[in-house]
């Protein structure tokens, strides 16, 4: 299986004679799977099967989905409500010589509300069956458009995130050498300011430096997070691997990623493997990043 990028957009359009549609579809970045649908009156029966769509092929991510529809036939078919000029006409008659007003325009009257209307002609119900079976089998290819995009976006996805797992792994790596480093720089650091606090010419008793340098050592032992890094790295590799809604796992592996890190930096002795500590801490927000958009 493949992995699927939550970024992607499809449109598809046709048409039933004059009668045209056209859907679009956008998804973006979500913790879980949220839909947002859009349709015209009279295919409110639309939403209901965007969201069974997306239930099928979507895992994560928001989705906008928009159907527009246009009928060429009536466009532009104004209509004069002749019964509600007639009465507007009538009260015009009966209040002249009333009012000091002036007679009422040809604009004026057709801009009331309810003199001029659209006129939205009668659809056959056949007609509308096959607009409603062409709409819904649009809608399926959008669906299958807006995967096809998502897992190529996926792709892509895969191979920085791997990239970047190289990149954290290097420093892993580096860190093993570093780390080895640290006895040796505790005691010579410790030897030093003995001598700086000790008076001249008291001995230093070797049980009691020995003991100081085991507890010290102790804590700023890191070789269990660079083991748990190494775990990690593995186990992200393998979820890239396997593919499919893998997501969440990697985002949990982040998490992870950054405590090990944490640990390394308050564990670090010396300045060169704080260093490194840094620059694994940035390559994890940059492997983050990308993480974030993986379904």
């Amino acid at each position: 299986m493949s992995i699927a990028s939550m970024t992607g957009f499809a449109r598809t359009s046709g048409a039933v004679g004059d009668f045209l549609w056209t859907w679009e579809l956008k998804t973006v970045n979500g913790r879980s799977l949220d839909v947002r649908c859009r349709v015209p009156q009279g295919f409110e029966a639309m939403d209901g099967l965007v969201r069974q769509a997306a239930a099928e092929h979507l895992k994560r991510g928001n989705l906008s989905a928009n159907l527009s529809v246009d009928e060429i036939a009536s466009r532009g078919r104004l209509t004069v409500n002749r019964g509600a000029l007639d009465q507007v006409l009538a009260l015009v008659g009966e209040l002249q010589g009333k009012l000091d007003a002036r007679a009422p325009s040809l604009d004026g009257l057709l801009g009331l509300k309810g003199v001029l209307e659209v006129e939205t002609p009668l659809v056959d119900a056949d007609i509308m069956a096959m607009r409603q079976e062409a709409i819904e089998a649009g809608l399926k290819l959008a669906m299958t458009e807006l995967g096809a995009m998502r897992r190529v976006e996926g792709s892509r996805l895969g191979k920085m995130v791997l990239s970047h797992l190289d990149e954290v792994e290097r420093l892993r790596v580096a860190s093993v050498a570093t780390a080895g480093a640290q006895p040796l720089n505790i005691r010579l650091r410790l030897e030093e300011q003995l001598k700086q606090l000790m008076p001249e010419g008291v001995p230093v008793e070797p049980e009691r430096l020995v003991q100081e340098l085991a507890i010290i050592a102790g804590r700023a032992d890191v070789r269990e997070e660079i083991d748990r890094l190494a775990a990690h790295v593995a186990a992200a590799r393998d979820l890239i691997t396997k593919g499919g809604a893998v997501g969440r796992k990697l985002d949990f592996l982040c998490q992870e990623f950054n405590r090990e890190a944490n640990t390394l930096c308050s564990k670090a002795a010396d300045l060169a493997l704080t260093n490194l500590g840094i620059e694994l801490k940035a390559a994890i927000e940059q492997l983050r990043e990308q993480i974030q958009n993986i379904e």
